[in-house]
């Protein structure tokens, strides 16, 4: 998966670096909102802007069905009602239940990887040990504040096949970037075997609190995190990280397409 900014795929969007700004990943708003609704009959609104907002409610219809259905279980008609689009749509974006899923997934962790990568390069000159902390609390934050993608995307992605599984190692990879200004390890030891080692523990925290325990718990494990990630490499995890360490931002706003003009906003 290419990584993208926000800022590269909106125009007019809020900073990642504004605290005001949000993060919200698909999922994170009902489809059917008559706000996102188009109004039927003679419109200036082009052909493009009209697939891509199908495209996003698509994105939340799926999350949400299959956070609440499970992925075996989540069907296209459903898909289709949570998004308020119809079959013939959702066939236009999509070939099926799996295709919907793994552009769903690969659209919000782009998101999510893009809010880490600035937080993590807006940070990491001054002290890696600062930006760890940072992106940890991003990381938790964000998915707990979208516990629907949290499900679809860390639990349900087991029974979506071998192509889903297949993205979320690529995603998994894409964080090893986060350990290249990490400190030098004793002599003798596998860096990258280190390295993936802290990340597939992180993960596993991650994955058993979201499906035993739900998102909304996932904030608890920034200090344990926080430990396991930089002891390793002979960091102190103690007191978080430093006091005068910017705050993330709360929210990340989903793309909107770059055609989409001020008075159709």
């Amino acid at each position: 998966m290419a990584a993208s900014t926000v800022s590269e795929k909106s125009k007019g969007e809020p900073s990642l670096s504004d605290p005001g700004a949000p993060v919200r990943l698909p999922g994170g708003r009902d489809g059917r909102d008559p706000a996102r609704a188009i109004k039927r009959g003679p419109s200036r609104v082009p052909r493009e802007y009209v697939l891509a907002t199908q495209r996003d409610r698509l994105y939340d219809g799926i999350v949400r069905t299959v956070a609440a259905h499970g992925y075996t279980n989540a069907t296209v008609t459903e898909i289709c009602r949570a998004a308020g689009v119809t079959r013939p749509a959702f066939y236009e974006h999509f070939e099926g239940k799996e295709a919907a899923f793994l552009a769903a997934y690969t659209h919000g962790t782009d998101l999510l990887l893009a809010a880490l990568e600035q937080a993590y390069a807006e940070s990491v000159a001054a002290d890696w040990r600062d930006a760890v902390w940072r992106i940890l609390e991003i990381l938790l934050d964000v998915l707990s504040g979208t516990p629907a993608f949290a499900t679809m995307a860390i639990v349900e992605i087991e029974a979506a096949g071998t192509d889903a599984r297949r993205e979320r190692v690529a995603l998994m990879r894409r964080f090893c970037a986060f350990f290249d200004d990490a400190p030098e390890l004793p002599a003798g030891l596998d860096r990258g075997a280190l390295v993936d080692t802290v990340i597939g523990g992180v993960y596993s925290s991650i994955y058993q609190t979201v499906a035993l325990r739900g998102a909304a718990e996932l904030p608890r494990l920034l200090p344990v995190l926080g430990y396991f990630v930089l002891a390793p490499f002979g960091l102190s995890a103690q007191g978080g990280p430093a006091a005068d360490a910017p705050r993330h931002p709360r929210v990340v706003l989903p793309c909107m397409p770059v055609f989409l003009t001020a008075d159709q906003a």
